[in-house]
């Protein structure tokens, strides 16, 4: 298998396109800006999608589905989420075609009474259904998260990172205080943090946003944010407190136990198959896609070889009887038995794939009980006896995992600086990228005179982060403490 990735450190855009493309990922669709998730990337988001599922439902939500049309009325209803979706909504309508000299054309006389949007996000049709479901206290909380398509029209679109059509969840849900809402709010935002480093083995940073960066419609939004090997920061999830913003503008009331009507409160959080751009960009190389072992769709591959059809009887068996056993052990594992390829292509094959492990075995190896075992992050190989492999593998995958997470952290301290002016700022950006935490003023117009100027924007207020007070880097007017700056996909 030819491989045809760019170096990162020649054109990092170009290699992250070449990872996609050589690890058939994704692949661009006849509609701009849309992709088509081919099977290896949509067999890495079932596994990001079971375990977050899973998370959740640990966390007392269920499923459910709302429509993917809102009515563009539903839209108004909220000043702030309006604003902030509508450069990006996509509206029918019309609801026929007719047949013309041309082909089809648009029957005029299908125009819809009200244009439908396809929806951005699903606040609006979520908080008029929840009218109808909230009458008492005793209704609440509701904890719902839905797995969905979204739209939003983006011009400038990268694979997975931005695309105009992704995949996602987004969670909804309904309190009777601000104390409960907040809680969830904070509950969900760990949760990401959880999935992120113990699956993703990407560590993140927790934080609040900015006024200017929060989401539209929301009181507060949290997020994680990671950086990638190329210095750029990943918004990688966001968990939002609502407060009684959209119980307000959809009249959402419930009459509490002391007998009073109040409004709801409400959170919305979600992540995206942007987490698949994150996790390429976090752990692979320009060998091509490393994947941890906790999420790789194949854990394990075993390649047998073999010269001549006796060999081949002999190899395939003692591959059978290693892939019953790792498989009984609750391992991910692949026979790769394909005569119509060479043992080097599949090596190839595999590796640019980020298959974690891979298990070579030839006649020799069978008459001595042996294997050979590859490791995809380090590409170390060793020869292993066959007995005792059914415990072996389940360490060594747990021992790639966490390698890929402590090198992973250990990228992400070495690439987070601290910056007392706003020329030193300037020169660690263009130098080195990465994190930078220095003092801002807390006013809008100093945050958009620096995204202006360097573009780099305010990543999060930290949440972990001691209170240090000083001077904003730009005005020199007094800081409470440092703010995460980065530039950013």
């Amino acid at each position: 298998m030819a491989k045809k990735i760019t170096e990162r450190r020649k054109d990092y855009s170009q290699w992250y396109l070449d990872v996609v493309r050589e690890a058939q990922l994704a692949s661009h669709s006849p509609v701009r800006g849309c992709m088509v998730i081919k099977p290896n990337g949509f067999s890495l988001w079932e596994n990001m999608q079971r375990q977050l599922d899973d998370m959740f439902k640990e966390t007392g939500h269920r499923n459910a589905y709302f429509p993917l049309f809102i009515p563009k009325s539903f839209l108004s209803k909220e000043a702030q989420h309006v604003e902030g979706f509508a450069k990006e909504c996509a509206v029918i309508t019309h609801s026929r075609l007719i047949n013309s000299e041309d082909g089809v054309t648009v029957d005029p006389a299908s125009k819809l009474e009200e244009e439908l949007i396809v929806r951005p996000t699903s606040e609006t049709i979520i908080w008029d259904t929840y009218r109808d479901w909230i009458q008492s206290y005793r209704d609440l909380p509701i904890l719902i998260n839905q797995w969905a398509n979204v739209v939003r029209w983006e011009m400038r679109t990268r694979l997975f990172l931005r695309t105009m059509e992704f995949l996602w969840q987004e969670g909804h849900t309904a309190h009777a205080t601000e104390k409960e809402a907040r809680e969830e709010t904070v509950r969900m935002l760990n949760v990401y943090r959880t999935f992120a480093e113990d699956y993703m083995a990407m560590p993140v940073i927790t934080g609040i946003k900015t006024e200017s960066e929060r989401f539209a419609g929301a009181v507060d939004t949290y997020c994680i944010e990671a950086m990638m090997q190329d210095g750029k920061a990943l918004q990688a999830g966001t968990s939002h407190f609502l407060g009684q913003n959209f119980a307000k503008a959809f009249d959402v009331r419930f009459q509490d136990r002391d007998g009073k009507e109040k409004f709801v409160w409400a959170t919305s959080w979600g992540v995206s198959t942007r987490l698949i751009g994150g996790l390429i960009m976090t752990h692979s190389d320009d060998n091509g896609l490393v994947l941890p072992p906790r999420l790789a769709p194949t854990q394990v591959v075993i390649v047998p070889i073999w010269r001549n059809d006796d060999e081949q009887s002999r190899v395939i068996e003692y591959g059978n009887t290693m892939f019953k056993a790792l498989k009984g052990a609750g391992i991910r594992v692949k026979l790769d038995d394909r005569d119509q390829y060479k043992p080097g292509w599949k090596f190839s094959q595999h590796e640019v794939e980020g298959t974690p492990l891979r298990i070579a075995i030839g006649p020799r190896d069978v008459d001595n009980n042996k294997v050979e075992l590859a490791r995809r992050d380090t590409l170390e190989k060793k020869i292993v006896d066959r007995e005792g492999l059914e415990m072996l593998i389940p360490e060594l995958l747990e021992t790639i995992q966490s390698a890929l997470f402590e090198s992973a952290r250990k990228r992400t301290l070495e690439q987070t600086r601290t910056a007392t002016t706003y020329e030193e700022f300037k020169e660690i950006l263009d130098t080195h990228g990465g994190f930078v935490y220095t003092h801002w003023d807390g006013t809008v117009e100093t945050e958009e005179r620096i995204k202006n100027e360097t573009k780099a924007t305010i990543r999060c207020l930290p949440l972990e982060i001691e209170e240090k007070p000083g001077k904003c880097m730009v005005t020199g007017k007094p800081s409470p403490y440092p703010v995460l700056f980065a530039r950013s996909y």
